[in-house]
């Protein structure tokens, strides 16, 4: 949480401390935290499972375009993003809890080919919650994916973006 904004709880903060704590909870997306203030918040908004709950209905009910736009803002697992710098702080941190900031030369051509693989099948990102979950494990889950139907990738991706929210929300509210 930045410094600067006051420590109260979700539902007594003002749209913009709202959004400025919470608008990058889904990946380059402030207009799901936006979005969900303006529905109003009560008090299950201040626990982690009910901000969650909130904030996945805003994504759920958005048009298939807005929820394709926030999948694109994902970036790749330990890509070229990666290696430049250039990834938020919350993607940087659950990359490295998974080792994916120390590949060996080998895993990284190898998530760079998957990465690349996968973008030619799907048109976006394999994106997957990957704190807990170690280097063998993400490729294991990368390799079994890309044999899905688009269909069912584009659901399992939604599943984990909303997975990776609710990870951040623990981690910012216990």
């Amino acid at each position: 949480m930045p410094s600067d904004l006051p420590s109260r709880p979700p539902s007594r903060m003002s749209r913009a401390e709202f959004v400025e704590r919470f608008g990058g909870v889904f990946e380059h997306s402030p207009w799901i935290a936006e979005a969900a203030f303006d529905a109003g918040l009560a008090g299950d908004a201040d626990s982690a499972a009910g901000l969650h709950a909130r904030l996945c209905r805003v994504f759920r009910a958005a048009s298939p375009e807005r929820q394709m736009e926030v999948v694109l803002a994902h970036p790749d697992l330990a890509g070229r993003l990666a290696l430049a710098g250039g990834l938020t702080a919350d993607s940087t941190s659950e990359q490295k809890s998974a080792g994916l900031d120390s590949c060996t030369p080998a895993e990284l051509a190898r998530f760079i080919a998957l990465n690349d693989a996968y973008k030619a099948r799907f048109g976006m990102p394999f994106i997957m919650a990957v704190k807990g979950s170690g280097r063998a494990e993400i490729l294991a889950a990368f390799e079994k994916r890309l044999d899905n139907a688009p269909g069912v990738e584009r659901q399992t991706a939604l599943a984990q973006i909303e997975r990776i929210a609710r990870l951040r929300l623990e981690a910012m509210l216990g």
